[in-house]
């Protein structure tokens, strides 16, 4: 992990197309800005994890309907 010291105003340029700027130091908290392209998508951690928690459980739930769908189908063979 690189770790950089900004003060309020400095910019971090991360490639040639996104810049990350300081705008706000307030006690613990730093208000962070984000210039990227529209591609680029951008999540805070916690919402980036709840996400990626939602999708295994997609994948899971959808798990388990396809083997409910097996073993009805083969109930219905018997």
């Amino acid at each position: 992990m690189l770790i950089l010291s900004r003060n309020k105003g400095q910019k971090i340029m991360i490639n040639d197309n996104i810049v990350l700027s300081v705008i706000e130091v307030n006690g613990d908290q730093v208000r962070i800005g984000i210039e990227a392209p529209a591609n680029v998508t951008i999540y805070r951690e916690e919402i980036y994890e709840a996400i990626k928690q939602q999708n295994q459980d997609a994948v899971e739930f959808n798990e388990d309907i396809q083997n409910i769908l097996q073993i009805v189908i083969q109930r219905e063979k018997n």
